[in-house]
């Protein structure tokens, strides 16, 4: 959530060696190897033994990504950051993230799930609307070698806190089922809303990434206020992941409408706000960074009306689902667009115009017209409801 404020550290205080544009891929791999691990570990800690040791894998999570943050103080190599952070830290944290996910889905297996996922991603944003200034300061004040120091100490005590907090299970979800559930993967749903996930995700972590470097570079604010932007960034979600949750289980939209007014809100956005004037008129880089964290930072609460539709499929064929292993594959998908758009994001990092008047002629034009067309895609769930609904009508 605050990657985009080491990354611009990296490259401000030159003391790693390598492409200055390659730092860029650090934020994107840790998101895309954490998230592409999850149906892996979802599905295993959803059955057998592994199901029972949970808070273990947890707790090696928790030290994996804690030492390598530490570890990764002492790099001196762009590539050191990328195997300590993107690909070790990103392995402990979906290590940790996993099982209370799956505790979470436990829970709140019939009622209020999908707004239990949203006040879960709620919490990420506050944690990104709060950081920025501690990242900030510490960089600032300690350098980055220190910083990473002191921030594997902060998260190494505050996630051990964390789960030996959890509360235990309700009796009736201990016996858990011993066959792994794959009959969704012959249902043509899960492909329609699989795929606007990656198309989505592909585009969504760019803005993260390179929002702070975009906001000094070329707007040329202070280090303080380029951390603002990731502020406004993840304020807005603190609300809307909650919303969007409450949309879906109260059933006042359908979850292809749910995820269309998240993914046209994204749209409009970056095509509208950040992509015409905001090298020259910071204001609308403020409008972009509050409405594109708005409505992108609730796609992912969408999801638990895809699973609702994908459990209604499965109940009318008499099969058997596991929502947990669903939502992991969910977080498979998003990690694959997380992949894709981070090794395209270095090269989309060249201006689409011949002058910079228009911020689209700056070198982050690539990025912009990139994100706001995945975003526009990561809807079409919408279109494909809408033929099956034209074709039912024309069969009757």
């Amino acid at each position: 959530m605050t990657f985009g404020i080491w990354q611009d550290a990296y490259v401000q205080q030159q003391v790693i060696h390598g492409p200055r544009s390659v730092t860029g891929i650090i934020g994107t791999t840790m998101n895309g190897v954490m998230y592409l691990s999850m149906p892996f570990l979802s599905t295993n800690m959803e059955h057998g033994k592994w199901a029972e040791r949970r808070k273990a894998v947890a707790l090696a999570g928790t030290c994996l990504a804690c030492a390598s943050f530490f570890l990764s103080s002492w790099s001196t190599e762009v590539w050191h950051l990328v195997v300590l952070q993107g690909l070790l830290a990103a392995l402990g944290n979906a290590m940790l993230y996993v099982p209370t996910t799956l505790w979470l889905d436990e829970w709140f297996k019939d009622t209020d799930r999908a707004t239990a996922y949203g006040i879960q991603f709620s919490i990420k944003n506050i944690v990104g609307t709060s950081c920025p200034f501690l990242m900030q300061g510490m960089l600032e004040h300690l350098g980055f070698r220190t910083a990473l120091r002191v921030w594997a100490g902060i998260a190494l005590i505050t996630s051990l806190l964390g789960l030996f907090l959890i509360p235990s299970l309700p009796p009736d979800t201990r016996r858990r089922p011993t066959t792994v559930a794959w009959s969704f993967l012959r249902h043509r749903t899960f492909y329609i809303y699989a795929i606007a996930n990656v198309v989505f995700s592909s585009g969504y972590g760019l803005p993260q990434t390179y929002l702070p470097s975009y906001a000094s570079q070329v707007v040329h604010l202070s280090p303080t206020l380029s951390s603002l932007t990731l502020v406004m960034f993840n304020a807005p979600g603190i609300l809307s992941c909650t919303g969007f949750g409450l949309l879906s289980d109260r059933k006042i939209v359908s979850a292809s409408t749910n995820t269309l007014i998240s993914a046209g809100g994204s749209a409009i956005c970056v095509l509208c706000f950040w992509a015409i004037k905001s090298n020259t008129v910071p204001t609308l880089l403020i409008i972009f960074s509050l409405g594109y964290g708005f409505f992108a930072s609730g796609y992912s609460s969408t999801w638990g009306g895809w699973i609702k539709d994908l459990e209604a499929e499965a109940a009318q064929n008499n099969e058997a689902i596991n929502s947990g292993m669903l939502y992991g594959f969910m977080n498979g998908a998003r990690g694959i667009g997380y992949v894709a758009g981070g090794l395209g994001g270095v090269g989309l990092l060249k201006p689409v115009l011949s002058n910079d008047y228009w911020a689209l002629g700056t070198k982050y034009g690539g990025v912009m017209v990139f994100t706001g067309i995945t975003s526009a895609l990561g809807g079409w769930g919408i279109l494909w409801n809408g033929c099956k609904g034209v074709r039912r009508r024309a069969q009757t």
